[in-house]
Order: C-alpha cells, then sequence, then structure tokens
C-alpha cells in the first residue's frame, strides 16, 4: 500500500512539472494512479534535492546592480494575460516547483516567503514555508500577502477563485508554465526576470542553457550508430511515457536518438505488449528517487527478457526533475540523458 502510494505521487510529481498543454493527460494519468491503487497522493518519499551541477547562476553573484528593471513593467504571462507590476516585488510566492528553481536562478531567494511541498531545489528552498501541495492553503498565501504569486496553468483553470482573491488585496497574479520545449522555458525565464527586474541575469541564464544545448548538440556528429529509446516516466502497472511535444523528445533529438514513441504526443501509457513491440536498444527511467529498484523494475516483468535494451542491460535513471522541469538545470538533464544513451560520446 505504501508503495502504491509512493508511485501515484512520483507520477504526480513528475506530471506537474510540465506545461498546460498536456495537463488533461496529465490529470488523467494521476487520477488513474490514485483510483486504481485506492490511495491519496502524498509527499513523495525522497524530496531531498539532487547533487547534480546547477546550470543556474548562484545567489552570492547576483548583486542589487543585476535588477535593472524599470517599473511599472507590464508582460504578457502564460496565459496571454498582460500583467502590469507596479513596483519591483519584495516578496513572492511560488506555486510551482519550476517557478521555483527559476526564481532563486534569479537571485531571489531571500524574497520567497511561501512555496509548495513539491518545491525541493535549490536545498535553500525547503527552508521557505510551505504553503501546500497541489491544494494550496489559500488563506495562508493571503495572510503572508505577497508582492507576487507565480502560479501554474492548472491553478489557473482549476481554481480562478482563488487568482481572484489574490488579486482583489493587490497580490500580483503571474502564471508561468506551459513551457514543453528549451525555447519555451527560454520564454518562461524571461517573463520570470521582467516581472522581477532581474532581465539581466535571466538573459545570462538563457545564455548559458544555450552554450550547454550546443556543446551537446555539436557532439551528436560523432553518434555513428541512431539507438531507439524507451523513456519511462511511470512504472509498472501504469507505465507512461513521452511522446512528441515533451522535453524528453527534445532532449532524445539533440543527442542524436530516436523516440520509440515519437508516433504519440504529449505524455502517454502503453501496455507491456505494445512496448515490447517497440523494441527499444536503450530503456531511460525517471523513477529512481521513488521507488528502491528501477533497474529491477524493467528487468523482472514477463516478456521483456526478449527486449534488446534488457538482453544488453541497457538501462539506465536519471533524475525526473532535471528532465521534466522548465528551468536553469534543463541542460545539465540533457547532459545526463545524452550520457545515459550514448556514454562513449557524450561521457568526457
Amino acid at each position: 500500500m505504501k508503495r502504491a502510494t509512493i508511485l501515484a505521487t512520483a507520477l504526480l510529481v513528475t506530471l506537474t512539472a510540465c506545461g498546460d498543454n498536456e495537463a488533461n493527460t496529465q490529470n488523467e494519468a494521476v487520477d488513474n494512479a490514485t483510483n486504481e491503487q485506492g490511495n491519496e497522493i502524498n509527499e513523495p518519499a525522497n524530496n531531498e534535492p539532487s547533487d547534480n551541477n546547477e546550470t543556474s547562476v548562484s545567489e552570492e553573484e547576483v548583486n542589487e546592480e543585476d535588477a535593472t528593471g524599470e517599473f511599472p513593467v507590464t508582460v504578457t504571462d502564460a496565459s496571454g494575460e498582460e500583467v502590469t507590476i507596479e513596483e519591483e516585488p519584495e516578496s513572492i510566492v511560488s506555486l510551482l516547483p519550476s517557478n521555483t528553481e527559476i526564481g532563486f536562478a534569479l537571485g531571489l531567494g531571500d524574497k520567497f516567503v511561501g512555496v509548495t511541498e513539491y518545491c525541493n531545489y535549490p536545498v535553500e528552498a525547503s527552508e521557505v514555508e510551505s504553503i501546500g501541495a497541489m491544494d494550496v492553503d489559500v488563506e495562508r498565501i493571503l495572510e503572508l500577502a505577497p508582492d507576487l504569486a507565480l502560479v501554474a496553468e492548472y491553478h489557473a483553470s482549476s481554481n480562478p477563485e482563488m487568482l481572484d482573491q489574490f488579486e482583489s488585496v493587490g497580490i500580483d497574479v503571474l502564471v508561468v508554465d506551459g513551457a514543453n520545449s528549451f525555447d519555451e522555458t527560454y520564454e518562461m525565464i524571461s517573463i520570470i526576470g521582467e516581472a522581477t527586474g532581474t532581465d539581466d541575469v535571466a538573459e545570462e541564464i538563457i545564455s548559458d542553457i544555450q552554450a550547454q544545448v550546443s556543446d551537446i548538440e555539436e557532439l551528436s556528429a560523432n553518434v555513428e550508430e541512431t539507438k531507439t529509446v524507451w523513456v519511462e516516466v511511470g512504472p509498472s502497472p501504469e507505465i507512461y511515457t513521452t511522446g512528441t511535444n515533451t522535453f524528453m523528445h527534445e532532449m532524445l533529438e539533440i543527442i542524436g536518438a530516436e523516440n520509440a514513441a515519437g508516433e504519440f504526443e504529449g505524455w502517454v501509457n502503453l501496455s507491456e505488449e505494445e512496448i515490447i513491440a517497440l523494441q527499444p536498444d536503450t530503456i531511460v527511467t525517471t523513477y529512481g528517487d521513488y521507488i528502491e529498484d528501477p533497474l529491477q523494475e524493467v528487468t523482472g516483468r514477463n516478456g521483456w527478457q526478449e527486449v534488446p535494451a534488457v538482453m544488453n542491460e541497457d538501462i539506465h535513471d536519471v533524475d525526473s526533475d532535471m528532465v521534466t522541469r522548465f528551468g536553469p538545470r534543463l541542460a545539465d538533464g540533457l547532459q545526463l540523458v545524452a550520457e545515459a544513451v550514448y556514454p562513449d560520446v557524450y561521457n568526457q
């Protein structure tokens, strides 16, 4: 029972990290994982931040001179709404882990007064007051009275009354969500940078990510034999993968690999029989933080012994947050995937 709860939560955290274009499929995935196992979705069993390298600019490197934006400023958020922010925000709440990561990378860590239970990176985020999980504590947020609330499309569509409450007491609401690609990630970082007066820092972060991606992309010319890769973001019995219009698909394209689920779009649930028929050369899992042995999770399944990836023991687990959250660590996630699929090319 406990394991079922953890797996449902792992899927929730993974799917929550992604954009509004996939929201319906994601919510269905979470509902399935929850309903079939008869458990409430609770906090992940392992909520410790990763020790992987950061792409972002450290907060110590950001000083007051970096806050170059002039106010008032008007930005168009991810929902298409024009939001005018009269003064530089001095206090912020974040309702999405990706937005929290971006904010800390921009040097705004000391301005955060509330984050969700899923905001597990950087480690300093865990020191900020928790305002709930998917269902946030609206009353507590109103008591904190932040200048700016960074919310997700999920909140805008599922609880518009909450956003109206925020705005009615003078909290600026910015929907920063919906990124399913590197380019869209750059746009979201820019939006938060503009809204908080940290434009220059945002541009620097974006340039750093682009440089890393470019370096990895150049190495793809050294790939001699294209591998077909099966990406597993949700384990058995409800196995989910990522098709087109997702970070993982774009990552596979960048490193010179083929997505075994490339004929599908967004988050998809396939049967074991359908997956076996795809005959992937490599399997990449993203749930090692939530179950004890992701390798055994795959190799122990009946009928999978004839899958090339299983026969060749070409199965790798990567950090879920780094490959599904839009934000400053996305290029680091790309590097993890590249090293897992083509170690001889990228593990240098």
